[in-house]
C-alpha cells in the first residue's frame, strides 16, 4: 500500500516541483530562475512556506476566500510564491501577475503529474 508520508514521496514532489518551476522559468519572461539547485531550494522553502504558513493564511483570510468562492486561494498561491522567492536568490519574479500564473501552471501541472503516479503505483501493486 502506498504510504502518503513517504520521505521519498516528498523528494520526488520536490524534485518535480523543482524541474516545472525550472521549465516555466524558460517559458515565463516574468519568472527567471538562474540554475536548477536554485530550483530545488526554491521547491524546498515553498513547501516550508506551504506547511507553516500558508494554513496560517487561508485560516485569516477565511471570509474572504468564501466569499470568492474559494477563488481567492489562487492569491494566496501568488502571495506564498512571491514570499518563497524573495527567500531564495537566483529567483525572480516581475510582478504579482507573473507570480499568479507561475502558482497556476505550476499546480496544474504537478497535480497532473501527482494523479500520474498515484495511477502508475496502483498498477504496480
Amino acid at each position: 500500500m502506498f504510504i502518503k508520508n513517504n520521505p521519498m514521496r516528498f523528494l520526488i514532489r520536490i524534485i518535480v516541483i523543482a524541474a516545472v518551476s525550472f521549465g516555466l522559468s524558460h517559458v515565463l519572461r516574468g519568472v527567471h530562475i538562474d540554475t536548477f539547485w536554485t530550483a530545488i531550494v526554491f521547491a524546498v522553502v515553498l513547501a516550508i512556506l506551504n506547511i507553516f504558513i500558508k494554513p496560517l493564511i487561508i485560516l485569516l483570510t477565511l471570509p474572504v476566500t468564501i466569499l470568492t468562492l474559494g477563488l481567492f486561494l489562487f492569491v494566496i498561491n501568488a502571495l506564498v510564491v512571491l514570499l518563497a522567492s524573495k527567500f531564495v536568490s537566483g529567483i525572480s519574479i516581475a510582478s504579482f501577475g507573473w507570480a499568479l500564473l507561475f502558482s497556476l501552471i505550476l499546480s496544474i501541472v504537478t497535480s497532473v503529474l501527482d494523479r500520474e503516479l498515484e495511477r502508475e503505483k496502483r498498477h504496480l501493486f
